[in-house]
């Protein structure tokens, strides 16, 4: 699935946060937050941008035959989600764009060509960057019966909380954009 700009549909979740309720306890998705980057009546594709790997971006470019720069950032690696946990995903800035990029929005574009990551490494890179191997992915319907069974809430996602946050924060503040303190919802969920 190819992300195209944003659309004005009134239940596309594009650009916006999953935000993991405490009673979705599945290993993988255990307060995550994931971006959406895009959603249609075919599914939606996400990466879940508040679990890093134990990877470092200096060993993700040796494992892609990329001799790291000596002037190259800090940066960890995402868990992105468990599909194609193989295939790397780069969210970034929209200042310039790459072989594999695809708009989400004017100011976030999804890439997944190697370019840019010669680019990162020289330091000619996009200003914002978070970096994550595999995606999460939801068939037709699929991720609207998961928020009918109060699986995830949702909220307009911040360009702050998606690259600047630091992780362990992401989950809290993501919920705070709606004005929800996950703290206090109870791990078991209902209906009334």
């Amino acid at each position: 699935m190819k992300p195209t700009p944003a659309r004005h549909e009134p239940d596309c979740l594009r650009d916006h946060f999953l935000i993991a309720m405490p009673s979705l306890n599945d290993g993988y998705f255990s307060h995550a937050v994931t971006y959406i980057c895009d959603h249609d009546e075919q599914g939606a594709l996400g990466l879940v941008i508040n679990q890093p790997t134990e990877f470092s971006l200096r060993e993700l470019l040796e494992h892609v035959e990329l001799e790291p720069g000596e002037d190259l950032p800090e940066m960890p690696v995402y868990r992105g989600g468990p599909v194609q946990p193989e295939h790397g995903f780069v969210l970034h800035s929209a200042e310039q764009t790459w072989r594999g990029s695809q708009p989400i929005t004017d100011s976030i574009v999804l890439t997944t060509s190697r370019d840019i990551l010669e680019a990162i490494n020289a330091g000619q890179g996009p200003r914002r960057v978070l970096i994550a191997l595999g995606h999460a992915g939801w068939g037709p319907g699929q991720l609207e019966s998961e928020l009918a069974e109060n699986a995830w809430l949702t909220a307009r996602a911040d360009a702050d909380i998606l690259f600047d946050r630091p992780s362990a924060e992401r989950w809290r503040a993501a919920a705070e954009l709606i004005g929800i303190d996950v703290n206090l919802i109870s791990p078991a969920s209902g209906h009334a």
